[in-house]
């Protein structure tokens, strides 16, 4: 009896690590997932654009199929990627996280451009969805476009999350990593369903509602939606903006050169004082204003050189195949 006593009390004990280990995963995945803010928000501002045009029916169905290509790209392909850095190669963290911030530039400063030079709204996408005729094609090629965008993002995220788990072993941070990227997923893509589907939703409430109010509450859905769509590519810019330029900024600190930083704190200072509200939003806004820089730098080494270098480089081997 008293063998089997202690050995309740070791399975206890067992149990009681097991948990703590698991609010320790869970605590850091949560506290690693808040900074990954600005690139959810961008990711979920983008991706109800990949099924605008599709019927109603076929909605969820291409969310689902890209929500499931993103838990793939995060779990199969880069957290081991991640995990392998972390034990072989730390030091990558920074400089990768600073050619993500770059990217994240890059990718708001676009945008800017894009919305405010005239451009051909007809014309291709990067994957030549445009030009499919045949809707099952068309849907194939949407959502093979969302997936290798998510991948670009996906593996941001991941990068932000390794950097910010502050935990004892190897496997701890995998279960974070694993947790975190779940979680983002489901969040990303349940608040995109959610929103491709409210004028739906509204409209059939318009309709179909018993109450007077009720249907005009529908059709206050429909009006408003294309605004909140609208609100967030916004948002989605101006984080993108933001949270490329604090990673710069970041990532350049920890690899030694304090001089952004230590600039952006003093002015941030000089102009809020000791309010701290004040000097977050001096601080986010000269960010903003060095991932617009950064970004409109880059766009046209990206347009001019790079992007043509991966289609000849890419395109060739495509038609080698």
């Amino acid at each position: 009896m008293s063998g089997l006593l202690a050995l309740l009390d070791d399975v206890a004990a067992i149990a009681k690590v097991a948990a703590a280990s698991i609010d320790d995963i869970s605590a850091a995945a949560l506290k690693a997932s808040t900074k990954t803010a600005g690139v959810v928000v961008d990711d979920a501002a983008v991706t109800p654009k990949y099924v605008h045009g599709f019927e109603a029916s076929r909605e969820l169905p291409i969310i689902w199929r890209i929500a499931r290509g993103s838990v793939i790209n995060k779990l199969i392909f880069l957290m081991p990627a991640a995990m392998l850095m972390a034990v072989f190669a730390p030091w990558l963290v920074w400089p990768l996280l600073i050619l993500g911030g770059c990217y994240l530039s890059f990718e708001g400063a676009e945008k800017i451009v894009h919305a405010l030079m005239p451009h051909d709204e007809h014309s291709g996408g990067p994957d030549g969805s445009h030009d499919v005729k045949d809707p099952a094609h068309l849907e194939e090629a949407k959502v093979k476009g969302a997936i290798k965008t998510d991948f670009i993002l996906s593996a941001e995220i991941m990068v932000i999350l390794l950097s910010n788990l502050d935990l004892p072993s190897i496997w701890m941070q995998a279960g974070a990593l694993a947790l975190a990227a779940v979680v983002i997923t489901a969040a990303v893509y349940g608040a995109v369903a959610i929103i491709v589907k409210m004028d739906d939703i509204g409209l059939w409430l318009s309709q179909n509602a018993n109450l007077g109010v009720t249907r005009a509450f529908g059709r206050g859905i429909v009006r408003f939606m294309p605004w909140l769509l609208k609100a967030l590519t916004i948002v989605g810019t101006a984080a993108m903006l933001w949270v490329g330029g604090s990673i710069i900024v970041h990532s350049l600190a920890e690899m030694g050169w304090h001089v952004p930083e230590h600039f952006i704190e003093e002015l941030a200072h000089s102009v809020a004082g000791e309010n701290a509200t004040l000097v977050w939003a001096v601080t986010a806004g000269a960010d903003f204003v060095l991932g617009l820089a950064v970004g409109l730098i880059l766009i046209p080494i990206a347009t001019k050189v790079l992007i043509p270098l991966w289609g000849t480089i890419f395109g060739r081997k495509a038609e080698a195949h």
